[in-house]
């Protein structure tokens, strides 16, 4: 129902949790290189094992490679520099949410391009951002509390 975006994602750990994450609800997972590690480690693995096999992943060799393959219309961008929250934000299904890497968010250039459709996280001022796995799980079940839940139990 939802497309997850990791745009260079760098902790494995992150990584794995956010892989669980969409296997349990159904999103496909999509990693735009470069990586900061392996899918194969074993950090990764730990992390979604249970899940892994089940996975509906997409990998692409740069950010340009992936925003060929989508309708710009449906990307919506997790940044702490977002003009929305993301609970006003409407979200349809096929969306592909989009989050940057641990250390430096998404890219300026695609913010720009895109200032519409970027979102925040509310959060105390003098911090810099939540995890990246946690802020994965909180829009993901935003954007189906959105929908009733529709595919799930």
């Amino acid at each position: 129902m939802f497309n997850i975006v990791l745009v260079e994602p760098e902790i494995p750990a992150n990584t794995g949790n956010i892989a669980r994450t969409c296997s349990v609800t159904g999103c496909s997972l999509h990693l735009v290189e470069p990586l900061g590690f392996s899918i194969d480690d074993k950090h990764l693995k730990r992390a979604g094992l249970d899940y892994w096999d089940t996975l509906d992943i997409h990998v692409y060799k740069n950010l340009e490679e992936f925003l060929k393959t989508v309708d710009p219309e449906m990307l919506f961008l997790a940044t702490t520099k977002g003009a929305h929250n993301y609970t006003d934000t409407s979200y349809p299904k096929g969306a592909y949410l989009m989050f940057g890497k641990e250390t430096k968010g998404l890219p300026e250039g695609l913010r720009k391009d895109h200032p519409h459709n970027c979102f925040r996280i509310p959060m105390c001022p003098s911090y810099r951002s939540l995890n990246l796995s946690n802020s994965v799980a909180i829009i993901v079940y935003e954007a189906f509390r959105q929908h009733d839940f529709e595919t799930m139990i």
